[in-house]
């Protein structure tokens, strides 16, 4: 996989002009754009054809966390929309997981269309280890304990694989093997701020440990000029 393929650009912007200036501006060094709740709901589902229509690849990033039957529609949703991945709550259980995956698939040969990416997300890299004791009333594991366990539960489930700190990859690895797919949020060059990410590494040390893809935003989507701090990224997984 080339280094630009790695690349997820969150397109974490308040208008469908801004988000698609971006993916003009840098379909050529980046390999997934990622569609989050606020892009997703100021813009509709066309915004995924339209990214698809420029060459470009999404990850629709929703996060769906219902009962099984209502996830199972979303995610045939998604399928239609032909996404490049999307993700669910792991928290939602294995029912919920099992029961989308089996959807898709149909909805996929019924459409004849491609098989989404499946990624379950664990512990939201904003989350630190106080607030899952104190704040969601997880006591006795560790964070990434419980984020290995959620990947073990998404994998069983047939999920293609996980949205995870970039911590978690070595252990999620050691669990899961060598072909479960992991993305990374949580990802700052070293030249860049860490904003509210607690959990947090370079592209580069991510690469190493064994990340599959990378979710980058502000690092480049703030800078004076995206294209070239895209061109650093590049750069420092490519050393």
């Amino acid at each position: 996989m080339e280094a630009k393929d790695r690349i997820i650009l969150a397109l974490d912007v308040d208008s469908k002009d801004k988000a698609i200036g971006l993916v003009e501006d840098l379909k050529k060094h980046i390999g997934v754009f990622k569609v989050g709740m606020q892009l997703f709901n100021i813009t509709g589902p066309g915004i995924v054809k339209q990214i698809n229509s420029m060459g470009g690849r999404v990850f629709v990033d929703l996060k769906f966390h219902d009962i099984p039957n209502t996830v199972a529609a979303a995610g045939r949703v998604m399928t239609g929309l032909d996404c490049y991945m999307f993700n669910v709550h792991a928290a939602g259980g294995r029912e919920m997981m099992s029961t989308l995956v089996a959807e898709i698939e149909k909805e996929a040969v019924n459409l004849g269309a491609g098989v989404p990416l499946t990624l379950a997300v664990t512990v939201l890299t904003s989350i630190s280890q106080e607030q899952l004791e104190r704040d969601m009333f997880v006591s006795g594991l560790k964070v990434e304990e419980l984020v290995v366990r959620w990947a073990l539960m998404a994998k069983e489930s047939g999920m293609s694989g996980v949205v995870c700190s970039p911590r978690e990859i070595s252990a999620i690895r050691k669990t899961c093997g060598p072909n479960f797919v992991i993305v990374t949020p949580g990802i700052r060059p070293a030249w860049s701020e860490k904003n509210d990410q607690k959990r947090i590494t370079t592209p580069r040390q991510a690469l190493d440990m064994g990340a599959d893809y990378m979710v980058i935003g502000r690092p480049i989507t703030k800078a004076q000029n995206p294209r070239e701090a895209a061109e650093r990224i590049i750069e420092e997984l490519e050393v």
